[in-house]
């Protein structure tokens, strides 16, 4: 017979209230206080359904962006060409469909090969090669780089058909459809990296490879996958890139790289302190966004976006490495005091 005892609901108490202590969910609280401050002091320009719209649309490349570099990290790797692959697909897509007269459907499938034909040179380079992931991805982005100046001529490509246009217009349930893909996108990565064998082993490369190795990962398996799918979701975020500007211009992409991995590393320290995760991650981008167009629109200076992106990620890793030591210190005086 089990004895219910008044210590029983303390200690669920106590079990509930770490849930909510301000290391995991300090960006929820500063999310709130800068919704507050532009409440107060823009009113009239940042509390309307436009702006939060503008916010959800405008990010949800970023988000995919993100995500694209969010796995390879996961893995212990870096993929800096993620970003410069969403200009480049897009330009490809771009280009297939006002230059050449493909029709929407075979320009999609093109792009989607070429975000893996990417994904693929990367993982050789990388995970079999043996190069290191910053070096071997930034000289990827350079070639991308490259390449999108051939394919433009450095001049705007378009316009697009409409029928391809159409893929991102419109709401869904009053929810820009841009916002909903990246949504689709984000559950399909937090399914896979947090309820599958496959994401339990992709933390386990990137925690430690030659512990992963010695336990039978077959780590460059996983670290190639994670590749693939980078190049992947980022000619995804190209194509929605496409589809929603229009025309694209030669020098699309690049910008993306600092809001992406100010998230990733930022995202570190929400949820799950010390580690690479989807919620994480779309908070700290849509925190930073909101940031960003508050100042924006209170009278800021173009240039604000770059300083808050740049200041974001020195900030973000710093927060990443400090934390982690501080872990590492509490289980140290926890397994000396056992």
């Amino acid at each position: 017979m089990n004895t219910v005892t008044a210590e029983e609901p303390a200690n669920e108490s106590r079990r509930f209230i770490p849930d909510l202590q301000l290391s995991r969910f300090s960006g929820l609280y500063l999310w709130a206080g800068i919704v507050l401050i532009f409440a107060i002091w823009i009113p009239g320009s940042f509390l309307t359904g436009t702006t939060a719209k503008s916010i959800a649309s405008n990010q949800s490349i970023t988000a995919i962006a993100a995500l694209a570099a969010l796995i390879p990290l996961a893995c212990g790797c870096f993929d800096l060409s993620v970003a410069q692959l969403v200009g480049t697909s897009a330009i490809v897509a771009s280009s297939l469909m006002s230059k050449s007269g493909v029709s929407p459907e075979l320009a999609i499938a093109i792009t989607l090969l070429f975000g893996l034909g990417v994904g693929v040179v990367n993982s050789i380079v990388v995970a079999w090669v043996g190069v290191d992931s910053i070096v071997g991805t930034l000289g990827m982005s350079s070639v991308l780089l490259a390449m999108s100046g051939l394919l433009t001529k450095y001049q705007f490509v378009g316009p697009l058909p409409s029928s391809f246009k159409s893929i991102v217009a419109g709401n869904v349930l009053g929810v820009p459809t841009i916002f909903v893909y990246m949504l689709i996108v984000a559950v399909v990565v937090w399914y896979l990296l947090e309820h599958t064998p496959l994401g339990r082993r992709v933390f386990a490369t990137g925690a430690s490879e030659d512990a992963a190795r010695l336990a039978g990962v077959r780590t460059a398996r996983y670290k190639t996958g994670s590749f693939l799918v980078a190049g992947l979701l980022a000619s995804i975020a190209g194509l929605l890139l496409a589809a929603k500007i229009g025309q694209v211009g030669p020098t699309v992409g690049p910008e993306y790289l600092l809001p992406a991995f100010a998230a990733c590393f930022l995202g570190t320290t929400q949820f799950k302190p010390g580690r690479f995760n989807v919620p994480g991650t779309l908070l700290a981008l849509f925190l930073l966004a909101t940031g960003v167009t508050g100042l924006q629109l209170a009278g800021g200076e173009l240039w604000i976006t770059d300083l808050f992106n740049g200041v974001a990620l020195i900030l973000a890793v710093s927060a990443s490495i400090l934390g982690a030591r501080m872990r590492s210190r509490r289980q140290r005086r926890a397994a000396a005091s056992a």
